[in-house]
């Protein structure tokens, strides 16, 4: 006699269902080397080294190296890594003519989704899944996604892209490659110290994306196109944009007050402010602060700074939930020259160092990531012709 499945084989009633987390909060997914955060303390830390520090005294490219090999590159190593990003300076030929044929209503973070997939085609590396090969294929991700974003909105201008400098850093010629002019030192190592804080974030969303899709086996292509994907949902990336929507709202320190006192009133969620890790100041906030300062003050106009540091202290009188990293991004971003539409791709432009980290530690110990799902449906239906079935 052929055995039954226990399903079919029992009579009884489907098992009570099982306890589900909305969202999985607070479910442990995986072991990870790579990302630490205590949200009572407010504290971030990659691969041992608490991100405040690093923010003081490294460099993006440094914190690369530190997420990618878990450690800090001796000066011989370091010097190798870098000339390593120097032989990724340049688009490929074909991307850039598929950067030509997007239509102008095209968003910057649609571009980059699209962009980032083409890249797997021109790769030198292209079907090598060797782990020497996935490294260089990261560094030609990083330098690039930065080359991708500046290219295209050039061409959205009417401008021709331009080529990057020779043996300046990630920072430097993304904003010489976005604006055609050679950035400020200080504008450039702010942009660094955005770059290293937002490099990685432990499981968020758009991590956890990579990490399922190269748990399949996929390639670093599929994988990092997966977490650009999830990071375009308003949900995910996108809050520094609606900070700026606010400030522009606001419009002057002086009506900052009302405005919060407004908004918490009528308990409106107040773009910039709360964290589902985060209980207490979100330090990349911390540290973005002092920074705007400096960046608004040299561009001769400290408005939205100003705006900006008036809401932070109306709510930290009135309310118990503290800035996020994106408060402060806005008014820094906007500083800079950057326009508000590549505010969230400037994320993927630091993050791709942390995704492909946690893509290179998925497959160190790979099984594939298959959750269960708290059914809570029927289980009984009988199947009706559809000529019985009412209307």
């Amino acid at each position: 006699m052929k055995r039954k499945c226990a399903e079919t084989a029992s009579s009884e009633a489907p098992a009570a269902p099982k306890k589900s987390e909305e969202g999985l909060a607070d479910i442990v997914a995986c072991n990870s080397a790579i990302c630490f955060i205590d949200g009572k303390l407010g504290r971030l830390v990659y691969r041992g080294y608490d991100v405040r520090d690093l923010a003081r005294h490294s460099t993006f490219e440094e914190v690369a190296y530190l997420l990618w090999y878990g450690r800090l590159p001796g000066r011989t190593e370091f010097h190798a890594f870098i000339d390593g990003f120097t032989g990724s300076m340049t688009l490929p030929v074909e991307t850039t003519m598929i950067l030509r044929m997007f239509p102008k209503a095209a968003t910057p973070m649609e571009v980059l989704r699209t962009a980032v997939s083409s890249l797997g085609h021109w790769d030198p590396d292209s079907g090598n899944t060797g782990l020497d090969a996935c490294l260089r294929k990261a560094q030609r991700l990083t330098k690039r996604i930065p080359l991708i974003l500046a290219a295209h909105q050039r061409l959205r201008e009417g401008l021709e892209p331009l080529a990057p400098v020779p043996n300046q850093n990630i920072a430097y010629n993304f904003l010489y490659t976005l604006q055609g002019r050679e950035p400020d030192p200080e504008i450039v190592r702010a942009l660094d110290v955005a770059l290293i804080l937002h490099a990685d974030h432990e499981l968020n969303a758009s991590t956890f994306a990579a990490r399922v899709t190269a748990a399949t086996m996929a390639d670093i292509y599929s994988a990092v196109t997966s977490a650009i994907g999830t990071l375009k949902g308003p949900l995910h990336g996108g809050a520094n944009t609606e900070v700026m929507k606010v400030l522009r709202e606001i419009g002057s320190p002086d009506k900052a007050e009302q405005w919060v006192m407004d908004s918490l009133a009528a308990r409106k969620k107040i773009p910039g402010f709360g964290h589902r890790v985060y209980k207490c100041e979100d330090p990349r906030a911390t540290v973005l602060r002092k920074y705007t300062e400096t960046v608004t003050r040299k561009a001769g106009d400290t408005t939205l700074y100003d705006i900006t540091r008036e809401i932070d202290r109306v709510m930290s009188e009135h309310s118990k939930v503290f800035p996020n990293v994106d408060l402060y991004t806005a008014s820094l971003y906007h500083a800079m020259g950057i326009p508000d539409e590549l505010f969230t791709p400037i994320f993927a432009m630091s993050r791709v160092t942390g995704w492909t980290a946690h893509i290179f530690e998925q497959w160190d110990n790979n099984r594939l990531i298959r959750p269960l799902a708290n059914y809570t449906g029927p289980t009984s239906l009988k199947y009706v012709p559809m000529e019985k079935r009412t209307p």
